[in-house]
């Protein structure tokens, strides 16, 4: 059985209103496309500039390890998608948190940052509470890199990107590991000078004030670990990117999101062949399950086999696509 411990959850619920300095459109896309280039990831994911918009392209599948020490599965597995983030090149602090139940940014990698409960279970008035039974961290169910697959099948970090930050060409610069919709950086655990960051400096959204781009989010060691809400101003807020869950081939709706298996599972690995195979196994109640996927002939879609506790173990073969 997983256990919730108790922890202490403090933050600061000031909403301060601050002037974001005045970065030029150019020197903020330049920033963004820097930061991507400077931890090596430009081979992977791509940067382009709109009138209003830096808009960075990846499938969300990076090739660190995935899954790996995962025991509250949602018995869902990560499938490459093609995402669109747009980052706002003219940032400006709002009057009040943003909350959505899909991703608040992107790391550099291009995969999406979540805030740290599981299915978005976040509302206003819960960010100055610690949500202890929707805590992806307490209940299990991210892998070693601060990451899991939702429902979607779709790979994304709901903390520090450990694995990830390993992998940065720049990562002992106390480097920018990702970017918020609004507008505003994350860093990691301490100020880009590598200074400590003061305890109860962070505010709300986890977030300080930044002399070069007006504002500034961080990693923690503690909940909410990373991004939790959003400071600044974004007129689109409800129509940011989600990535769509995978479909029938045959035309319809794929199978239903997998449910976490009551007391958590064992053993659970992910692996992948150089053909392109990936599989999930793992252990419950004393049974060996699995979650198996191959390429098809059709671009973008899949042969699946599975045998999951959600559907009592029973084989089940499908194509689905993106």
């Amino acid at each position: 059985m997983l256990k919730l411990p108790r922890i202490k959850y403090a933050l600061t619920i000031s909403f301060v209103l601050l002037a974001a300095p005045a970065l030029s459109h150019d020197d903020h896309c330049s920033a963004i496309a820097t930061s991507v280039q400077e931890a090596g990831f430009d081979d992977r994911v791509s940067v382009s500039c709109t009138n209003n918009h830096a808009i960075i392209t990846s499938d969300t599948y990076p090739p660190h390890e995935k899954m790996t020490g995962i025991e509250g599965t949602n018995e869902q597995v990560p499938v490459p998608a093609q995402y669109a983030a747009p980052i706002i090149l003219s940032p400006e602090l709002g009057n009040e948190p943003l909350t959505r139940d899909a991703a608040l940014g992107v790391a550099v990698n291009g995969v999406p940052i979540y805030d740290y409960t599981a299915g978005g279970e976040m509302s206003q008035a819960d960010l100055a509470h610690h949500q202890a039974r929707h805590d992806t961290v307490q209940t299990g169910q991210l892998d070693i890199c601060g990451g899991h697959a939702g429902r979607g099948d779709d790979y994304h970090y709901h903390t520090k990107p450990n694995c990830m930050i390993e992998r940065m060409r720049n990562a002992d610069a106390n480097p920018i590991i990702g970017w918020a919709f609004d507008g505003f950086p994350i860093y990691g655990e301490t100020n880009p000078d590598g200074s400590l960051i003061v305890a109860g400096t962070l505010g709300l959204c986890n977030g300080q004030p930044d002399e070069k781009f007006g504002y500034r989010y961080h990693a923690s060691t503690n909940a909410p670990y990373i991004v939790q809400c959003l400071v600044g101003v974004v007129d689109d807020f409800d129509r940011l990117p989600r990535v769509r869950p995978l479909s029938a081939a045959s035309g319809g709706k794929g199978p239903k999101p997998g449910k976490p298996p009551r007391g958590g599972v064992n053993d659970l690995v992910f692996t992948e062949d150089d053909v392109g195979k990936r599989t999930m196994t793992y252990r419950y109640n004393g049974q060996d399950y699995y979650m198996s996927y191959s390429p098809s002939d059709t671009n973008d879609c899949y042969n699946f086999e599975t045998r999951t506790v959600t559907n009592n173990g029973v084989l089940y073969e499908q194509e689905l696509c993106r």
